[in-house]
């Protein structure tokens, strides 16, 4: 079965993240696969989009799965996936004016907060729909950068650094510069970060590896808004955040003794073993997770696995026990405390997968709690 043509309606001169609508409408649908066309052909299902309004790329994936759905907004038809030309070109021409019309189509009003499921992360969220003017342009803007917040992360880039990344997300988008291009000055960053960390220069290090975390945040965020995220860009961003964690641990105990307080001869290569084995058997329990339920990520299983998931032993919470560590004068005693919480948290983990599997085996069903 054929897929629609998606065609856009109307005009409108009012830029986002540095993108006027149909620039940034036609990538969403390129990245969700559809193909869009300057007219109504001649047979056809057709996806619209109104010009006149901005809208989450996920309501594109709603609206595949749903024919002869008009969604409006104060009557005005938004998007619609119209099944056939004659429908298509009517409801264009409502677009296009703006003014009412469905073409005897099915109606879902936006504004009466619509919540859409998210397949791939089993868990409904809600969508944005709304009219993109100049005086809308930076709520537009907020919005698509909250919807870009898709599953759950850490309690530092959910919390501490949210608003500078936006800002950043913004600057970045109108001075064109590209997502791989921000990974690339966070991958430096993380390099500087290593070689201060090694030689003893543990502030001046968490500067540099603040300035990464945060660009690591803004790479991922300003490729979902703008549209242009991409394989490549996908395994060098993520690729780079699974490598490098163990690397900056090693360096901080190397610049121990650099700092004037030097681990006992093996306490590194204890340490260094804990953080390994519990870094990979964390994630090989976060991998077994999804293949025996469905896909579904052990952090969105229940409500404690999300919370959990805001201090578990990932970089960004193990960093705040570093700093902690270090604003008492012990930056040794911070990367024991490192290797402990790595190991409490992949027994937190490991507890779960086990709960999970007992679950499953009394005939209970495992599902996302933000489902």
């Amino acid at each position: 079965m054929s897929r629609p043509a998606f065609i856009l309606a109307g005009q409108n001169a009012t830029r986002a993240f540095g993108l006027s609508p149909s620039e940034r409408a036609r990538r969403f649908a390129v990245k969700a696969g559809l193909t869009p066309v300057d007219a109504v052909p001649a047979s056809g299902a057709v996806i619209l989009a109104n010009l006149a309004f901005a809208w989450d790329p996920a309501w594109l994936r709603f609206l595949e799965n749903e024919p002869g759905l008009v969604v409006t907004m104060n009557g005005v038809p938004a998007l619609a996936h119209c099944p056939d030309p004659p429908s298509a070109s009517a409801v264009a021409e409502a677009m296009a004016g703006g003014e009412a019309g469905t073409a005897g189509l099915r109606e879902m009003r936006a504004e009466d907060g619509t919540v859409l499921y998210n397949h791939m992360l089993r868990k409904r969220e809600s969508a944005y729909l709304m009219p993109l003017t100049p005086a809308t342009a930076r709520a537009v803007e907020k919005a698509s950068y909250d919807g870009a917040y898709k599953g759950v992360t850490d309690v530092l880039t959910l919390y501490l650094w949210r608003g500078l990344a936006f800002h950043l997300t913004r600057w970045a988008a109108a001075v064109k510069i590209s997502p791989n291009m921000v990974t690339t000055i966070g991958a430096l960053f993380c390099v500087i970060a290593f070689f201060l960390f090694k030689e003893g220069w543990f502030w001046t290090g968490i500067a540099a590896g603040f300035v990464f975390m945060v660009l690591d945040t803004v790479d991922g965020k300003l490729a979902r808004c703008t549209g242009t995220s991409s394989k490549w860009g996908n395994v060098f961003d993520h690729g780079l955040d699974l490598i490098h964690p163990p690397f900056w641990y090693w360096a901080w105990g190397m610049g121990l003794d650099e700092w004037g307080r030097p681990l006992a001869p093996g306490v590194l290569t204890a340490i260094m073993a804990v953080i390994l084995i519990g870094y990979v058997v964390q994630r090989l329990i976060e991998g077994a997770f999804m293949r025996s339920f469905d896909g579904i990520h052990i952090h969105v299983w229940e409500r404690i696995d999300s919370r959990f998931r805001l201090i578990t032993a990932r970089r960004n919470p193990n960093m705040v026990i570093l700093i902690a560590a270090l604003l008492l004068g012990r930056p040794d005693t911070g990367l024991e405390l490192v290797a402990w919480w790595t190991a409490l948290s992949c027994l937190f983990h490991l507890v779960r997968l086990i709960q999970a599997y007992a679950r499953r085996a009394r005939g209970g069903a495992i599902t996302s709690w933000l489902a």
